[in-house]
């Protein structure tokens, strides 16, 4: 038995579309089901998901693409591949995005620097939500004190200039590393910046989340019937937290991704001879006019990664919103 779109117009009511109905069966998607559907959808997001995939292929087997393609190593140097005045030279089938001025094949470092990139990105990122997630919801849920002194904190942080601080704190540690050694320098060093100085906007976003859910009905059921304050933050409040993480968290990795850049470019950041995009950009930026390829690759390969990170992000917004056209 079916039912007729007219039989589910209601006086007073707007239209809606008219679901076929098949005896004994129930459809019903979960929240995930509708997010993958919805995600699904946006070909922009999806191609940039793929994208975001296939780079991590890249840089987790970096080694085995380069010694597929023929490539020497990313540090490997080659005088005889530079002229008379110590020229490099350029494309070549040998080396597809030619050499740097010290011989060193381009290609090769542009792989190995992703994996440089994207181990910022992501693992400074995941670092600074899980503190930004954590203080939030003990500021949102014991509010008093807590929220207090865990929002001036953060009030206090949010003033550094975050550029001059990675810049000071990255040029402190770049010999011996920072806390006796425990921080190294390079990656490190950087992912210990972002990890300070990032949490606090997702710690913003989380416990004004959390101020509201606390008050909502399901909070106080759960808390009429026993719940501890521990089971109420982590089954009750945290998972409808889920959503705003996500994306969040994947329009933070672009920033993060950049400001490794930034500070690998400014020379604080990560040293040769580990292949950096922003430290092969900074390079190359002295002789731009006569190795152009230098800088045109990684800067490619920064932009495109950035790019995606943030349409993927965008797309995570729209497909997680509750509010989107099922």
């Amino acid at each position: 038995m079916s039912v007729g779109a007219s039989e589910l117009l209601v006086e007073g009511e707007p239209s809606v579309e008219a679901i076929e109905l098949v005896p004994g069966e129930v459809t019903a998607r979960s929240p995930w089901q509708l997010f993958w559907r919805r995600f699904r959808a946006d070909r922009v997001a999806m191609a940039s998901g793929i994208f975001i995939v296939l780079l991590i292929l890249v840089a987790i087997f970096a080694p085995l693409i380069v010694s597929i393609l023929g490539l020497p190593g990313p540090s490997v140097q080659n005088p005889n591949l530079t002229d008379a005045f110590g020229t490099p030279i350029g494309p070549t089938g040998a080396h597809p995005f030619g050499v740097d001025p010290l011989g060193e094949d381009v290609m090769s470092r542009v792989i190995y620097g992703a994996r440089v990139s994207l181990e910022v990105g992501i693992i400074g990122t995941a670092l600074s939500t899980f503190l930004g997630v954590s203080l939030g919801l003990i500021a949102g849920f014991y509010r008093g004190w807590a929220d207090t002194g865990l929002s001036r904190l953060a009030d206090v942080v949010l003033s550094f200039p975050i550029l001059l601080f990675g810049l000071g704190i990255g040029a402190a540690c770049a010999v011996n590393g920072c806390l006796g050694g425990a921080i190294q320098p390079g990656v490190q060093t950087i992912i210990a910046i972002i990890v300070i100085a990032g949490w606090t906007y997702i710690y913003r976003i989380t416990r004004g989340q959390v101020l509201s859910l606390r008050e909502k009905e399901f909070v106080e059921a759960a808390r009429s019937l026993g719940a501890s304050n521990r089971r109420i933050m982590f089954r009750e409040i945290l998972p409808n937290l889920v959503a705003p993480i996500i994306v969040y968290s994947s329009l933070l990795i672009p920033v993060n991704i950049l400001f490794e850049a930034a500070l690998s470019y400014l020379g604080v950041g990560v040293k040769p001879p580990t292949a950096s995009w922003g430290q092969m950009i900074a390079d190359a930026t002295s002789n731009f006019q006569t190795v152009w390829w230098y800088m045109l690759f990684p800067g490619v390969a920064l932009l495109l990664t950035v790019l995606a990170f943030n349409l993927v992000g965008d797309g995570l917004q729209d497909a997680l919103n509750p509010k989107a056209d099922r």
